[in-house]
């Protein structure tokens, strides 16, 4: 729906169609730069013109979005979505954090967040493990070129290459996210070496030898040289130098995490443990 079309509810701030079921395909029509924001409620759009401004909450009469308008955990108005340095920029102005992709949180108080172009989802938690989303799209330069490909084949990356001991010793490692436990952490190595050693007594299995393994593993996912040559990016977090201590799991977490994401392990990979 293009700005003509849509009904003015604000200086540069325009209602989508209340037909409007979702974001995540994308929002046609929009001007490189237009936010388009969506709750259950409805949503608007607005024109990237500085100083613009855009507030989502509870109290639907004050604010352009109504999120949550039930529910006491929620904020009146809970968050500001401001053009500003030629950027949509997400701004908390409530007590509840607002959770972002790769569970990135934006507290009440924080600088506010540049919003890259396309789309992000917005989760706000309410009372009773209720969660609210707000749907975000931002048009980006493209967007008049991109076109359906409903026929193409699907842009599957690669898995990341393993050695058969290396998957063997990483699926016994990680078998808690493969059972898809609901707050899974890696074995230690010296369960994850008594596994194996009763599954190839005489493989010479121990924990040192698994840590050095997953060492190794991290290492090389982690160089950006060999992450491009298997058509991947570098994953972050998989050394020492890139995390905080006490570092406790984390290293080897976000391995598994990674690998789990990437279906480079999948838990059909369970049966090497048979």
């Amino acid at each position: 729906m293009t700005q003509k079309q849509s009904r003015a509810i604000g200086q540069g701030v325009y209602a989508l169609s209340a037909a409007r079921r979702g974001l995540a395909a994308g929002q046609t029509g929009t001007a490189p730069g237009t936010i388009s924001v969506l709750s259950t409620t409805g949503g608007v759009h607005g024109i990237p013109r500085e100083g613009n401004l855009i507030e989502f909450g509870r109290n639907i009469e004050q604010v352009h979005v109504g999120i949550g308008q039930d529910d006491l955990r929620i904020s009146r108005v809970h968050g500001t979505l401001s053009y500003r340095s030629d950027c949509w920029q997400l701004g908390n102005a409530g007590r509840v954090p607002l959770r972002l992709p790769e569970s990135r949180m934006l507290f009440e108080g924080e600088e506010p967040l540049p919003l890259p172009p396309g789309y992000t989802p917005v989760f706000l938690r309410g009372s009773h493990h209720r969660e609210y989303l707000l749907e975000i799209y931002v048009t980006g330069d493209d967007e008049a070129r991109r076109a359906p490909r409903h026929e193409y084949l699907t842009d599957r990356p690669p898995p990341w290459p393993l050695e058969p001991d290396e998957k063997l010793a990483l699926v016994a490692l990680g078998q808690a996210y493969l059972y898809h436990e609901r707050w899974p952490q890696p074995w230690t190595w010296n369960d994850t070496a008594g596994l194996l050693a009763a599954l190839q007594p005489q493989a010479g299995w121990t924990g040192r030898r698994v840590a050095e393994l997953a060492g190794r593993v991290r290492s090389r996912m982690s160089d950006e040289k060999y992450a491009r040559s298997c058509g991947r990016e570098p994953v972050p977090g998989l050394t020492r130098d890139q995390l905080c201590e006490p570092i406790g799991n984390m290293l080897n977490h976000n391995l598994l995490q990674e690998l789990t994401r990437s279906a480079t392990l999948v838990p059909r990979d369970l049966d090497l443990l048979d």
